[in-house]
């Protein structure tokens, strides 16, 4: 493959880990062993939040009414967005049953876990977005208990167009807490008595750490890293759009990677010559985070062809990705790894994030080679279940018997053995040899 880097990141989202598993391990210890006392510790030395940790339901209704009316009438739209698309997959997963030999019924039920922890940060924005898109998800999906958590905004309680958000999605539990002390909380049911059994959103490295150290005690949706965009481009694109879309995601962190793949030099030059002056042009929060993601994160590669592009593109993985080509289902069909896939330059990724449908919950780090990003498949089971006849028993049986034992596992065979002598007394079966080990 022929690839030419015009610009090369310095800088990968794994050279910032290491601190943080220090930190969440130090931290989730402290936890596990103090409970609630340790969290409203993190709480006020962290966040500087010494208030009620669940918020009431007179404290929802009260900020609720704060909030003006068009914001709450495109917070509602973007929820009713996310939650159709949701149904959407829910209705897509099917129970069934199906013979599998004479006698042997085997089957699929679809449910919902009973309790899931949707977490959304607070950190230098409001994430309104990502707390309908993690709620109105897991309602979609079924479940019994949905609990959010998102931190203090700027020194004060939680911002009230996200509260409304969380509300308005179907919470049946909020509570103030960010970070690391937000996600041991809901799995292990501190303020709730109610221990989660998925946790889902994204969040700083040190969220992103927690979820990973209490994987297996819960579930989670992605390990996800600092958010990523990447751009499919050919010299029919328009420079000044791609140039936007890289700068739009690049603002998310300071570590949020920014790539272009193109088989244009010209247009990745002018490209490159567009995006510090857009960036320079940003307030200055979303101008800091930006260019120091760009310039550490930031990549731009030349390849000869679209099949290099393509194979390219696969191997990095992007969390999203966009394509700004001619024969768009070319790429549709040709392209595999990706967490959320936006075809052409009238589908841009802040339309993803914020309200057209599909979630913005997306893995990064490479996980879309084995992982999609969040949906109510996350808070669903698919669970299996198993009916047999005395006479499906008979087949069924024997052949156990025999496997049983070529393994050297005696105990299982006795098993089959037991039911076969119940059900059919005086009848000679091929068994295998007994295991004397």
């Amino acid at each position: 493959m022929t690839v030419s880097y015009l610009k090369k990141a310095d800088k990968t989202p794994e050279t910032e880990t290491a601190s943080a598993q220090q930190v969440v391990t130090t931290m989730l210890a402290e936890i596990g062993a103090k409970g609630e006392a340790a969290v409203r510790a993190y709480a006020s030395q962290l966040d500087q939040w010494q208030g009620d940790i669940v918020v009431t339901r007179d404290e929802i209704d009260r900020r609720s009414a704060e909030v003006p009316a068009q914001v709450r009438q495109d917070i509602d739209f973007a929820i009713r967005q996310v939650s159709a698309f949701a149904l959407a997959q829910r209705q897509s997963l099917q129970e069934f049953s199906v013979g599998l030999h004479p006698g042997v019924t085997a089957g699929q039920r679809v449910l919902p876990v009973n309790v899931a922890g949707c977490y959304a940060p607070a950190g230098r924005y409001a994430h309104i977005a990502s707390a309908y898109m993690g709620v109105a998800t897991a309602r979609a999906a079924g479940v019994k208990t949905i609990i959010a958590c998102s931190g203090p905004f700027r020194g004060g309680p939680m911002h009230p167009y996200l509260l409304y958000a969380f509300d308005r999605a179907g919470a049946d539990v909020i509570m103030t807490l960010g970070g690391v002390q937000a996600i041991a909380s809901m799995a292990y049911g501190l303020f709730t008595g109610k221990p989660a059994d998925v946790i889902v959103g994204p969040g700083n490295k040190f969220v992103a750490e927690a979820k990973r150290t209490l994987f297996g005690k819960v579930g989670i949706d992605v390990f996800a890293g600092p958010s990523e965009v990447a751009v499919i481009a050919d010299d029919s694109a328009d420079p000044a759009l791609v140039a936007s879309d890289l700068v739009g995601q690049a603002e998310h962190g300071h570590e949020s990677p920014a790539w272009l793949f193109t088989t244009s030099r010209a247009l990745a030059e002018q490209v490159m010559q567009m995006v510090p002056a857009l960036i320079e042009k940003l307030p200055p929060t979303a101008r800091d985070a930006a260019a120091c993601a760009w310039r550490d994160y930031g990549e731009v590669m030349v390849c000869d062809t679209r099949e290099e592009v393509a194979a390219l593109s696969d191997r990095y993985a992007s969390e999203h990705l966009e394509v700004h080509t001619r024969d768009l289902d070319w790429w549709l069909a040709n392209l595999t790894s990706y967490g959320s896939l936006f075809l052409g330059e009238e589908t841009t990724v802040a339309f993803g994030d914020k309200a057209s449908g599909p979630n913005h919950v997306l893995p990064t780090k490479g996980a879309a080679r084995y992982s999609g990003g969040l949906s109510v498949h996350k808070f669903m089971k698919t669970l299996t279940w198993q009916r047999m006849t005395r006479e499906g028993a008979r087949d069924i049986g024997e052949v156990t018997a025999r496997i049983s034992r070529l393994e050297g596992m005696e105990a299982h065979a006795r098993t089959a053995d037991d039911r076969l002598a119940k059900y059919f007394p005086g009848v000679s079966f091929e068994l295998g040899e007994p295991v004397s080990v």
